[in-house]
């Protein structure tokens, strides 16, 4: 019988944004703060080294690879390569609503948009922006890809919290709704084993999530 060929994502979602003032930010480039040390010097722990990049395009991911990258060279280990630059994988777009606070786009029953959105957050797409359900679609459709192209290798990808949860309910089959009830805090860890086998059984796996990084 051949052997189970194990692809391991490590999902990483990137450190706390700042400067939104209570903004929806979604997928605008926004800052972010790569202070804690510690916090990076965990990343670099558990994270395995061989393994391939991955960062979206926006620079609070580009930023918080770097910030895990240099604990990793700290330490005494190899550097991650260049970092391979993924749209599949940005945050939700809000359309419209990027950049402006809940009150301004109505989020307290002032908009029928908005009030239709906070009724069915999954379903519903903001003007301009998309749905989660696409978010789910988009993400998960370029993860059964790149486990494809990369199968037994480790990838850590480090992402928003909205394409973790999509890369979560594409993987174990979460109704889109339920996914968005999933906790990713920033700088957490979050693994999905894809396992391509002989077997017939379920080819995904969690192994941890929203696992801190401290």
């Amino acid at each position: 019988m051949s052997t189970p060929v194990v692809t391991r994502w490590w999902w990483i979602r990137h450190a706390p944004v700042v400067g939104t003032h209570g903004k929806v930010y979604g997928q605008m480039d926004v800052d972010c703060d790569v202070s804690d040390v510690a916090s990076f010097k965990a990343l670099a722990q558990r994270v395995p080294d061989g393994a391939l990049w991955i960062t979206t395009p926006l620079s609070r991911t580009q930023r918080t690879a770097r910030a895990i990258g240099e604990q990793i060279k700290a330490a005494g280990r190899p550097q991650p390569p260049a970092f391979t630059v993924e749209p599949a994988f940005l945050e939700q777009s809000f359309g419209e609503w990027q950049g402006r606070t809940y009150r301004e786009i109505g989020a307290y029953g002032q908009s029928p948009e908005a009030h239709r959105f906070w009724l069915a957050p999954a379903v519903a797409t903001p003007p301009g922006g998309e749905s989660f359900e696409s978010v789910v679609d988009r993400v998960g459709a370029r993860l059964s890809v790149l486990s494809r192209e990369h199968a037994g290798r480790d990838v850590v990808v480090v992402s928003h919290g909205g394409a973790i949860r999509a890369a979560v309910a594409h993987a174990i089959g979460l109704h889109p709704e339920n996914a968005l009830a999933l906790s990713i805090d920033t700088l957490s860890l979050t693994r999905l084993d894809h396992i391509e086998g002989p077997g017939k059984g379920h080819n995904w796996r969690l192994g941890l999530m929203n696992w801190p990084a401290p």
